[in-house]
């Protein structure tokens, strides 16, 4: 799964398409549910910063984001955390996934995927707003769809054979309007100490 990635370019475009706003840059750890960049079906021309981990509308508690940090791509319109969620996309430059050495996972290599030539593209998103009710604070956050491992994925994600679904700038809109999506599986996977 996509628990670790990175975005550490500060361009706030993709080719010809500015938007509005600033991207943030890091590298972000899942599990601390950081703010991570992203655009919206409802607002594509402007740079939104949601909480990583989603928290459904419904939810009486914030507790469930340690569970939707990631949402499988053949279940988002069934499972109840993300059936509503609204699409968005989540800008990186690479993400890090650990190759198993050993049978049990005893023995890791981490590696770093990236597009060629480190570009930036984005992760396939939902995001959703909750309200909490003892305090009335609004809180966006959202999740990184994930799909069957692909390519290089397979030898690299070895364990749970899976993938970010990630897409360049051809196949956002697609994404963004609900429509049928060609995502990018030739990266670059760099072992690092």
């Amino acid at each position: 799964m996509c628990f670790h990635f990175k975005q550490t370019k500060t361009e706030n475009s993709f080719r010809s398409h500015k938007l509005e706003g600033k991207i943030l840059t890091g590298i972000y750890n899942g599990f601390a549910h950081p703010k991570v960049s992203c655009i919206t079906e409802n607002d594509p021309h402007k740079i939104s910063n949601f909480s990583w981990g989603l928290i459904p509308e419904w939810s009486k508690t914030e507790d469930i984001k340690k569970y939707t940090l990631n949402a499988r791509i053949e279940t988002i319109n069934e499972k109840p955390s993300f059936k509503n969620a609204k699409r968005c996309i989540i800008f990186s430059d690479g993400f890090y996934e650990w190759k198993w050495l050993d049978p049990k996972g005893r023995k890791k290599q981490k590696y770093l995927v990236e597009y060629p030539d480190s570009e930036l593209f984005g992760f396939a998103g939902l995001y959703d707003q909750w309200v909490n009710k003892e305090t009335g604070e609004i809180l966006e956050s959202c999740s990184i769809v994930t799909t069957d491992a692909e390519g290089i994925m397979k030898e690299v994600h070895n364990s749970k054979l899976r993938m970010p679904v990630t897409l360049n700038i051809d196949s956002m809109s697609n994404w963004l309007n609900s429509q049928a999506v060609e995502f990018f599986s030739d990266f670059d996977a760099t072992p690092i100490e």
